[in-house]
């Protein structure tokens, strides 16, 4: 007699519903998204005890039957699929006919449904995947489902659920971006009593976001949008100033299903490009509509992973959005607004105007005249067909450091030498090439008339500095009130983009060492950089293998930040090598490391007192760079409190 035999349908349910009920919120999950494709206008679901306890969901779909009602609980029946022509165009969040099976196979289900209110409707038993009552029943149009005691027949399967609170925070989560994916519908969820979350379903996004994470958070949402031929796109993304702890808070929805996409995460996050603090991501709700053809959502049991045909196509469009939406919208950070009680004010407040212009006309000076100077006084940027480039610069050597005043662009300086070049140390022409940083920015630094004109369209408006605080923010005026800058996260960025417009030029003029560094390395780390000495070399070093597992460093751009040569260039070969190790290095990625990197060397650092004429000319090429409001790392550069905002706090206004 053979071995091989069909299981009975029981068994085969309870072995399915390890696929598809995992916890409560895969109860939730499944069930409210029936209702959904139910035509529902509203879905409560009420759960007990983390939802082991029971689950209660009602919805004012169409309803069924009851020749539905009973087939429904029969495996692979579904009212969605009809031939394997609609596996290719999918529209609805369920399909497969597996879910209430599967569930009534690990818990006590009761199903009340009808067709509308004049009709009687059906009530469905079912214990253990088998239907032990079918009877008449009273309600309205619409489903109601009670799931009780899950997992009551499967203890191993009880045994490893968690504790109560972090069930009801996976059932919390999943209706939270329900509820983000159709803000049309009024959602409800309490647990033992209490509401979690209530939506209005008046079909708009901003209000659901309210909803979930507060109006505040709201009222720092920006909207966003675009389309292609064959993607279009909408929802709201967070200001620089809304962070959270972890990618969770990125809700992704494809056609109006919540998905879960590494890449798509990633697109979003490069549209964020150096605007955000290192570990700390935004708040972003965006719908994504296609062609359900160009989408596979039938990769995974839970649906929540898909396959894209157009991927890269989507993530280079998402990317290019979100970047364009930032730095469209994005304004200085504004501190948060108190009432007379320590409480953060909700209203939006109008800041009375008065003329600032007059203040100044007491002025020796007129302040903002030192940055034009100090930018006439400083060496100009050479243009892009200067008769040397690609040639090398005869130099005394790298070993060069800055002297004892650790001299940097707007650094401090003895009184009356300031912008003058300083003797007899090695390495001024570096130097000199790291002070025309400071007023350069992408992709128009070799072009002085652009620069004035970015100034005259800049973001941040023309700001008059009267100080600084402990040598490291700089106290800044205008008519609308007090700024505080952060000098190094200014100077951070300047440097920055300067960086990166070098970096991403070819054939730069570089200068030899006196004395070729040296670089050791282990055995494996030699046969990585034997086989990236190119990437390196793109990076403008002359980097050659010595033997031995030694390597030589002959020159290097002559750019790099003064004083910090060797540093820099240990650096870059560890990069190099880290990202060597994981598989191809993108180049991309590493021209934005080392530009931070070296950013952050050649930035002017705390404690660094300023003049007059530093602290303007600092201001002034700030205001001329692309993004002005963070630093590479995304901390913010510039803190605004208006006129208001002091009046209040010296209670000058009640």
């Amino acid at each position: 007699m053979g071995i091989i035999r069909v299981m009975d349908s029981q068994l085969s349910n309870m072995i399915a519903a390890g696929e598809v009920v995992e916890r409560p919120a895969s109860v939730v999950k499944e069930l409210v998204e029936n209702a959904i494709d139910a035509g529902a206008r509203r879905i409560d679901v009420e759960i007990e005890e983390g939802g082991i306890h029971s689950i209660r969901i009602a919805d004012d779909g169409c309803g069924m039957d009851r020749e539905d009602c009973m087939r429904a609980f029969e495996r692979h029946a579904t009212s969605k699929i009809g031939s394997t022509r609609d596996l290719f165009h999918i529209r609805t969040l369920g399909f497969r006919g597996e879910a209430l099976p599967s569930i009534a196979s690990v818990a006590r289900v009761e199903l009340r449904s009808s067709l509308s209110s004049s009709q009687v409707g059906t009530r469905v038993v079912v214990e253990g995947g088998s239907i032990t009552e079918v009877a008449d029943a009273a309600g309205g149009k619409g489903t109601e489902i009670l799931v009780r005691d899950l997992f009551y027949n499967t203890p191993a399967r009880l045994k490893y659920l968690k504790s109560i609170s972090t069930e009801v925070s996976h059932i919390t989560d999943f209706m939270n971006r329900l509820a983000l994916a159709k803000a049309e519908i009024a959602f409800t969820l309490t647990h033992n009593g209490k509401t979690i979350l209530q939506t209005s379903g008046d079909g708009k996004l901003l209000h659901v976001i309210a909803s979930i994470y507060g109006v505040q958070v709201a009222k720092r949402m920006l909207p966003v949008s675009g389309e292609s031929l064959d993607f279009r796109w909408s929802g709201f993304l967070s200001t620089t100033e809304v962070t959270r702890a972890s990618r969770s808070y990125i809700t992704l929805l494809v056609n109006g299903r919540y998905i879960k996409s590494y890449p798509l995460n990633n697109a979003v996050m490069r549209g964020y490009h150096t605007l955000l603090p290192i570990g700390r991501y935004p708040i972003v709700v965006l719908h994504v509509e296609m062609d359900p053809s160009l989408v596979d959502v039938n990769v995974h049991p839970a649906k929540l992973e898909v396959r894209f045909s157009k991927e890269q196509e989507l993530c280079e469009q998402l990317e290019q959005s979100v970047r364009t939406t930032l730095r469209e919208k994005l304004s200085i950070v504004q501190p948060l607004r108190m009432d007379n009680r320590g409480k953060r004010q909700t209203e939006s407040v109008k800041q009375p105007q008065f003329s600032f212009s007059q203040i100044y006309q007491t002025q020796a000076r007129p302040m903002g005249v030192g940055a034009a100077r100090i930018r006439e006084a400083l060496p100009q940027p050479q243009k892009a067909e200067e008769p040397n480039r690609g040639e090398k610069q005869p130099d005394t050597g790298s070993s060069q450091t800055a002297d004892d005043s650790g001299s940097t662009p707007f650094s401090a300086a003895p009184s009356g030498t300031s912008g003058q070049k300083r003797q007899g140390a090695p390495g001024n022409d570096a130097i000199d090439q790291g002070n025309k940083a400071s007023q350069v920015h992408l992709d128009t630094w070799d072009e002085p008339e652009a620069r004035e004109a970015d100034e005259e369209h800049s973001p941040v408006p023309e700001l008059y500095p009267v100080g600084q605080v402990h040598g490291t923010y700089i106290v800044a005026q205008n008519e609308t009130g007090m700024y505080l800058i952060d000098q190094h996260a200014a100077q951070e960025r300047i440097f920055y983009e300067y960086f990166m417009s070098k970096l991403r030029q070819e054939n730069t003029a570089s200068q030899m060492l006196l004395f070729p560094h040296t670089v050791e390395c282990s055995a494996g780390e030699e046969a990585l950089l034997q086989q990236h000495l190119p990437l390196l070399q793109s990076f403008g070093l002359e980097i050659e293998w010595f033997g031995n597992r030694t390597f030589l460093v002959r020159a290097h751009p002559h750019w790099f930040p003064a004083g910090s040569e060797v540093e820099v260039i240990d650096e870059l070969i560890s990069f190099v090598l880290a990202a060597a190790e994981k598989g191809t290095p993108d180049m991309s990625e590493l021209r934005e490391k080392a530009a931070i990197m070296m950013s952050c060397k050649a930035a002017i650092k705390a404690n660094r007192y300023l003049n007059r004429q530093e602290m303007e000319a600092l201001l002034a090429s700030l205001r001329s760079t692309s993004s002005p409001f963070t630093c590479p790392h995304g901390r913010p550069i510039i803190i605004h409190f208006t006129s208001y905002e002091l009046e209040k706090m010296f209670k000058r206004v009640m």
